[in-house]
């Protein structure tokens, strides 16, 4: 499984399940996010990078040089901020000012 949706944090925006190409990420009833077959997920990351809350993980694996890190993304105005949280609980944090992300 390349993804882990954490309902508690979802904040029902639905934008996973707009990105999502394989059409894997639903509501249940009360309109939060889960994947409905974590076995077929591409491991694409365009849910991890759309999901404004922290409410999804991405699992990055050995073979990804992460060695069971898991990185989620948050947005608060015109920042992004990437957190990469290693199995032990150090984090790594990247932040990304989307108004400086194009300049060239």
């Amino acid at each position: 499984m390349s993804i882990v949706i954490n309902q508690e944090k979802c904040v029902k925006c639905r934008r996973c399940m707009e990105v999502c190409p394989g059409n894997l990420i639903k509501a249940d009833e009360t309109g939060r996010a889960y994947i409905r077959e974590p076995k077929d997920c591409w491991g694409c990351t365009s849910c991890v990078k759309e999901c404004r809350a922290e409410a999804i993980s991405f699992f990055l694996g050995a073979d990804m040089g992460g060695r069971g890190s898991r990185l989620t993304t948050r947005e608060e105005g015109d920042y992004r901020y990437w957190t990469i949280t290693s199995p032990g609980g150090q984090q790594k944090n990247i932040t990304i000012n989307k108004k400086d992300a194009n300049k060239y």
